[in-house]
């Protein structure tokens, strides 16, 4: 391959950080379309007051809520039906005269309190059955409400064990065992320009199955203050994978791809998002999970690669997950992806590259031998 003279490389010598120029504050500011840990900073406005959708679908409601939230219900569920049941029982005990009377039959032996009732509540709906307190035969009504607590304690009971046993076996939580590297990187892979990011899962080998995608979302703002968000897939290679080590995700900045007239300058002025996820199903529960984040133009770096964290022991494959952020750097052009096959140099051309750059205010001149094996090196 052939680069021009007078065209740049990364000096990989003396650069410390990968950002080229420092951002200015009020792009630095600007709102991301996805957190890093994979939210969206979306809020719905609604009618004031209107909480249809959240009532309709209450089971989600309360599957999504916080645990603090969640025990709160949990406990108000229990001790409201309590109080609830139990104060039928005192108006049936004070309708039948039992609370005046000690010497009536009453409708429930030992109830003639509102606290008598309360515990007869308690002890009926939580299958205690001390045996001092005892429905009678002498009230129908009693009886029925006995029938109607004793249904509604089995269906509270299935809805609160199914919503925490939700929770527990919620995809956030697992998706926080498995994630994306910090940064995302820019090398020569066989020749052709690609961006790169690590996927690792750190429970070790737990997922059956899993597929990556990719998206670059830019928002387009239009007349009168309006905003479209648009959204280009990137192609991935090998986007299905087994997680048993970490991986490293690939796109090539080819034509047709949304990154292919994409330099290093343009990364300083560029406004994008780079939306990636892993979907997958983990072997323990059989349940879908969901892992996302993004890079925005900051944490792309160009001409680095990932540091090796794999290595090949006598009875098992060694993982460093210590190394799974660090990058190190790589000789890169400074082109983008369109631009350097343009500039393509026939095969066998082997002369030197004068590359011009600046280093801590000095212009200086460097030769650099562009070898048919730093062109083909695949970089991991």
């Amino acid at each position: 391959m052939s680069l021009e003279r007078g065209e740049q490389l990364i000096d990989t010598s003396t650069t410390t950080v990968h950002t080229l120029v420092k951002r200015d504050e009020k792009q630095g500011r600007r709102l991301r379309y996805m957190q890093r840990d994979g939210r969206f900073p979306v809020v719905l406005h609604t009618t004031p007051g209107d909480w249809s959708p959240y009532v309709t679908d209450i089971f989600t409601t309360l599957v999504e809520i916080r645990w603090r939230v969640m025990l709160l219900v949990f406990f108000l569920s229990y001790i409201l039906s309590w109080l609830f049941f139990g104060l039928c029982y005192f108006l049936i005990a004070y309708v039948n005269g039992d609370t005046d009377d000690p010497d009536s039959v009453p409708c429930v032996d030992n109830v003639r309190t509102f606290t008598g009732a309360f515990l007869y509540s308690m002890e009926t709906q939580a299958t205690i059955g001390y045996g001092v307190r005892l429905m009678t035969e002498n009230c129908v009504v009693a009886i029925a409400v006995l029938s109607v607590q004793d249904v509604f304690s089995r269906l509270l009971n299935t809805i609160i064990i199914g919503i925490v046993a939700a929770k527990m076996a919620s995809a956030r939580k697992r998706a926080q065992t498995v994630g994306f590297s910090r940064c995302a990187v820019v090398n020569l892979r066989d020749g052709v320009l690609c961006v790169s990011w690590r996927l690792g899962d750190f429970r070790g080998n737990h997922i059956l199955e899993g597929a990556v995608t990719a998206q670059l979302v830019r928002y387009v703002k239009w007349p009168l203050g309006s905003v479209v968000m648009s959204l280009q897939d990137l192609e991935i290679q090998n986007r299905d994978i087994v997680l048993a080590t970490p991986a490293t995700i690939v796109h090539r900045m080819e034509p047709g791809s949304p990154l292919y007239g994409l330099s290093p300058d343009d990364l300083l002025d560029d406004d994008f998002e780079l939306v990636v996820t892993f979907t997958y199903t983990g072997d323990s529960t059989g349940i879908l999970h969901q892992t996302r984040t993004s890079y925005t133009p900051a944490d792309i770096r160009w001409g680095q690669r990932f540091q090796d964290m794999l290595r090949v022991g006598r009875k098992h494959y060694k993982v460093d997950y210590s190394l799974f952020n660090e990058t190190t750097w790589v000789s890169v052009p400074k082109l983008s992806a369109e631009e350097y096959h343009r500039r393509g140099r026939p095969a066998g051309d082997d002369r030197p590259l004068s590359t011009t750059g600046k280093t801590n205010g000095h212009v200086s001149q460097e030769h650099v031998e562009l070898t048919s094996e730093v062109m083909q090196q695949t970089f991991f």
